[in-house]
Protein backbone atom coordinates (compact mmCIF):
# COMPACT_ATOMS: atom_id res chain seq x y z
CA UNK A 1 0.00 0.00 0.00
CA UNK A 2 2.89 2.16 1.07
CA UNK A 3 4.51 1.38 -2.34
CA UNK A 4 1.17 2.51 -4.53
CA UNK A 5 1.24 6.04 -2.45
CA UNK A 6 4.65 6.68 -3.35
CA UNK A 7 4.26 5.96 -6.69
CA UNK A 8 1.03 7.78 -7.17
CA UNK A 9 2.67 10.73 -4.96
CA UNK A 10 5.27 11.13 -7.35
CA UNK A 11 3.62 10.89 -10.49
CA UNK A 12 1.88 14.11 -9.34
CA UNK A 13 4.50 15.52 -8.52
CA UNK A 14 6.14 15.41 -11.86
CA UNK A 15 3.32 17.35 -13.33
CA UNK A 16 3.54 19.71 -10.46
CA UNK A 17 6.69 20.70 -11.75
CA UNK A 18 6.52 20.35 -15.23
CA UNK A 19 6.69 23.49 -17.40
CA UNK A 20 4.83 24.48 -20.56
CA UNK A 21 6.59 23.88 -23.85
CA UNK A 22 6.51 27.58 -24.92
CA UNK A 23 7.01 30.54 -22.48
CA UNK A 24 5.31 33.37 -22.83
CA UNK A 25 5.24 37.56 -20.91
CA UNK A 26 1.42 37.29 -20.63
CA UNK A 27 -1.68 35.51 -21.18
CA UNK A 28 -2.64 37.64 -23.87
CA UNK A 29 0.45 36.95 -25.97
CA UNK A 30 -0.35 32.71 -25.57
CA UNK A 31 -3.89 33.36 -26.63
CA UNK A 32 -2.42 34.82 -29.69
CA UNK A 33 0.11 32.22 -30.08
CA UNK A 34 -2.55 29.52 -30.39
CA UNK A 35 -5.26 31.62 -32.50
CA UNK A 36 -2.35 32.04 -35.31
CA UNK A 37 -1.04 28.70 -34.86
CA UNK A 38 -4.95 27.52 -35.66
CA UNK A 39 -4.91 29.70 -38.82
CA UNK A 40 -1.93 29.12 -40.47
CA UNK A 41 -0.99 25.16 -42.51
CA UNK A 42 1.94 23.71 -41.98
CA UNK A 43 3.41 23.58 -45.36
CA UNK A 44 4.65 19.69 -44.97
CA UNK A 45 1.26 18.15 -43.79
CA UNK A 46 -1.60 17.67 -46.28
CA UNK A 47 -4.39 20.13 -44.55
CA UNK A 48 -3.48 19.98 -41.36
CA UNK A 49 -2.56 22.96 -38.77
CA UNK A 50 0.64 24.23 -37.30
CA UNK A 51 -1.45 23.39 -34.39
CA UNK A 52 -1.55 19.69 -35.35
CA UNK A 53 1.46 19.05 -36.83
CA UNK A 54 5.13 17.86 -35.03
CA UNK A 55 7.04 18.27 -38.54
CA UNK A 56 10.11 19.91 -38.51
CA UNK A 57 8.94 22.43 -40.29
CA UNK A 58 5.72 23.37 -38.22
CA UNK A 59 8.07 23.36 -35.27
CA UNK A 60 10.67 26.00 -36.55
CA UNK A 61 7.12 27.75 -37.67
CA UNK A 62 5.77 27.77 -34.35
CA UNK A 63 9.30 28.84 -32.80
CA UNK A 64 9.62 32.17 -35.44
CA UNK A 65 5.84 32.91 -34.27
CA UNK A 66 6.85 33.39 -30.90
CA UNK A 67 10.17 35.37 -31.61
CA UNK A 68 7.91 37.48 -33.64
CA UNK A 69 5.25 37.90 -31.10
CA UNK A 70 8.19 38.71 -28.41
CA UNK A 71 9.36 41.02 -30.91
CA UNK A 72 5.44 43.18 -30.58
CA UNK A 73 4.38 42.33 -34.44
CA UNK A 74 0.76 42.05 -35.02
CA UNK A 75 -1.08 38.89 -36.53
CA UNK A 76 -1.20 40.64 -39.36
CA UNK A 77 2.94 41.00 -40.15
CA UNK A 78 3.11 37.46 -38.66
CA UNK A 79 0.38 35.77 -41.33
CA UNK A 80 2.60 38.48 -43.98
CA UNK A 81 5.97 36.94 -43.08
CA UNK A 82 4.39 33.51 -42.95
CA UNK A 83 2.57 33.71 -46.12
CA UNK A 84 5.56 35.83 -47.79
CA UNK A 85 8.03 32.36 -46.94
CA UNK A 86 6.17 29.74 -48.05
CA UNK A 87 3.35 31.29 -50.02
CA UNK A 88 -0.21 32.13 -49.79
CA UNK A 89 -1.52 28.66 -49.47
CA UNK A 90 -0.36 28.31 -45.64
CA UNK A 91 -3.04 30.81 -44.71
CA UNK A 92 -6.58 29.36 -44.27
CA UNK A 93 -7.97 32.71 -45.06
CA UNK A 94 -5.91 34.15 -48.75
CA UNK A 95 -6.38 38.22 -48.73
CA UNK A 96 -8.18 39.20 -52.01
CA UNK A 97 -5.13 39.53 -54.62
CA UNK A 98 -4.21 38.85 -58.09
CA UNK A 99 -3.79 34.88 -56.93
CA UNK A 100 -7.31 34.41 -55.50
CA UNK A 101 -9.78 36.58 -57.46
CA UNK A 102 -11.10 33.03 -58.79
CA UNK A 103 -11.48 31.66 -55.16
CA UNK A 104 -13.03 35.04 -53.77
CA UNK A 105 -15.27 35.65 -57.12
CA UNK A 106 -16.60 32.02 -58.62
CA UNK A 107 -18.95 31.19 -55.78
CA UNK A 108 -20.94 34.66 -56.57
CA UNK A 109 -20.29 33.86 -60.53
CA UNK A 110 -22.11 30.81 -60.07
CA UNK A 111 -24.20 31.17 -57.86
CA UNK A 112 -25.76 34.27 -60.28
CA UNK A 113 -25.26 31.96 -63.56
CA UNK A 114 -28.04 29.24 -61.47
CA UNK A 115 -30.10 32.29 -60.74
CA UNK A 116 -30.46 33.47 -64.37
CA UNK A 117 -30.76 30.39 -65.67
CA UNK A 118 -33.49 28.99 -63.21
CA UNK A 119 -35.46 32.76 -63.99
CA UNK A 120 -35.06 32.55 -67.71
CA UNK A 121 -35.72 28.74 -67.56
CA UNK A 122 -39.18 29.51 -65.50
CA UNK A 123 -40.25 32.19 -67.44
CA UNK A 124 -40.15 30.61 -70.35
CA UNK A 125 -42.50 27.76 -69.38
Amino acid sequence: MIKYSLLTILFFTQLIISDSLYNFENAADEKRFYNLIKEIRCPKCTSGSLASSNAPVSVDIKEKIIELIKEGKTDKEIKEYIALRFGNSVLYNPGFNQDTYFLWIAPFAILFISMTFYYFRRRIK
